[in-house]
């Protein structure tokens, strides 16, 4: 029996996916658990729709990190911290969460997982920190350190 997976099913296939199974299991497990549903011409219509609808999905949310990425482009963000008086060490330092307290001052609400930094800024300066807004779209954000 052919059927179209509603789920990721381990061993067998990913969700949308159109796999051959026994006919027992696909009666006995995976329909009556809602895992899938019998191959039909209107079960395979309706996941070509949901297929078109999940790329014009995917194609806006694309769009709109572009749109994200060029007002992040322009902006240059001075954040001031405790530094010790000689040299350019920090007391503490600067971190992902405080980035983006500071681009949701500016308008942007960016989360702070999306910002990339290998490890916390120590020292004062000007950084260009990527900031993952799409798998397929990161834009680099310009930050001042700089001493209270």
């Amino acid at each position: 029996m052919e059927v179209i997976l509603n789920q990721d099913v381990a061993k067998i296939g990913r969700s949308g996916q159109v796999v051959k199974v026994k006919d027992g299991f696909a009666r006995n497990f995976l329909i009556p658990n809602g895992l899938a549903v019998p191959l039909t011409p209107a079960n395979l219509k309706a996941l070509e729709q949901q297929k078109q609808k999940k790329t014009l999905q995917l194609e806006k949310a694309k769009k709109e990190a572009e749109e994200l990425k060029e007002k992040i482009a322009g902006l240059s963000l001075t954040l001031t911290v405790l530094a010790k008086e000689e040299g350019e060490e920090l007391y503490g330092s600067v971190t992902a969460p405080d980035i983006a307290a500071a681009l949701r001052e500016e308008g942007l609400e960016i989360d702070k997982n999306s910002i990339i930094i290998e490890e916390p800024i120590k020292s004062l300066g000007i950084y260009e920190v990527p900031v993952k807004l799409h798998p397929e779209v990161e834009a680099k954000v310009k930050v001042w350190v700089v001493k209270k």
